[in-house]
């Protein structure tokens, strides 16, 4: 029966997670991205709004297939993934935040073979909206009913977005903590895996690196930088880090130094620092076997100048 199958969500490429430069979000069958009618074309739907504000714009559906496609358009809210990537809640959960703004005419929209519709949408801001940015997307999608090898019957639904990014007036506090430094050394390798925690309203990016130290602060090694993917606000990922090569030198310190950035420019770095003994035990076995040498020798000298 259709009511039992199970459904399985397929997020096209459309969330470009990281892309540089513009794109429109498609899954080869269709695609969707802000209407244009005059200028130069947008990839995501980017508004400066004020709590209470209303906003209308237009989002645009193509169909590239060779038959017409009826699609559910419907506004979502976005997420940071774990290993931070852009997502957007599935069909099943209700949005609670920007996607609950976002109010279209109709639920399913046909679209012909070939061509595209441009589907009108009002945003609405609460006037309790919390200041800084939120994020969701427009969705286009088709849901199909397929049978799997054993026979049992799935829903997939493939989905194709466009991002919306707003930033709500009000006192913008960005912020970035690293938290839960651990760190472990094994075969002159040192592991740290930290989180960085976007603890503030706006979204951020930047880049980490990590740097260890011995004694007296001396550089034992470090890493180049990486990139820190886009974190919205109270969004976390876990970073695990390693550098071979480091001799167990005794202490050693490990110090996690993020350079974070808004869409308005750079923010202070943010380091946090931790550190473990790394005991050499072979040096200091050969330092014992030689005192303990040079020990036995002097008893043998001794013990001989008193029997003559």
């Amino acid at each position: 029966m259709f009511a039992r199958a199970t459904v399985v969500t397929i997020a096209a490429a459309v969330l470009l997670a990281a892309l540089p430069t513009p794109a429109v979000a498609e899954d080869q069958g269709w695609s969707v991205q802000p209407a244009t009618t005059t200028g130069a074309a947008r990839s995501w739907f980017v508004y400066d709004v004020a709590p209470g504000q209303q906003v209308e714009d237009v989002v645009r559906v193509t169909n590239r297939a060779a038959t017409p496609q009826t699609f559910t358009v419907y506004g979502t809210d976005a997420y940071t993934t774990a290993d931070g990537a852009f997502d957007l809640l599935p069909a099943s959960r209700k949005p609670t935040g920007a996607g609950a703004w976002i109010v279209l005419g109709q639920r399913a929209y046909t679209v012909e073979a070939g061509r595209s519709l441009d589907i009108p949408f009002r945003l609405t801001v609460p006037t309790n909206a919390g200041p800084g940015d939120h994020a969701g997307g427009v969705v286009a999608s088709v849901v199909t009913q397929q049978t799997t090898g054993d026979g049992a019957q799935v829903n997939v639904d493939r989905r194709v977005a466009a991002r919306v990014y707003l930033r709500v007036a009000g006192q913008a506090k960005p912020a970035v903590q690293v938290e839960q430094v651990a760190v472990a050394y094994a075969g002159n390798t040192m592991t740290v895996t930290y989180r960085l925690h976007n603890t503030g309203n706006l979204r951020l990016s930047g880049a980490a690196r990590l740097r260890v130290s011995g004694l007296f602060g001396v550089t034992l090694g470090r890493t180049p930088d990486i990139a820190v993917p886009e974190l919205l606000p109270g969004a976390s990922i876990t970073v695990t880090e390693r550098i071979a090569g480091i001799a167990p030198a005794g202490r050693l310190t490990a110090d996690v130094t993020v350079d974070p950035a808004t869409a308005d420019g750079p923010l202070p770095s943010v380091t946090r620092s931790t550190s473990l003994w790394a005991v050499p035990w072979t040096a200091l076995a050969i330092v014992a076997l030689l005192a303990a040498g040079l020990l036995g020798l002097r008893w043998w000298r001794r013990r001989r100048a008193n029997a003559g």
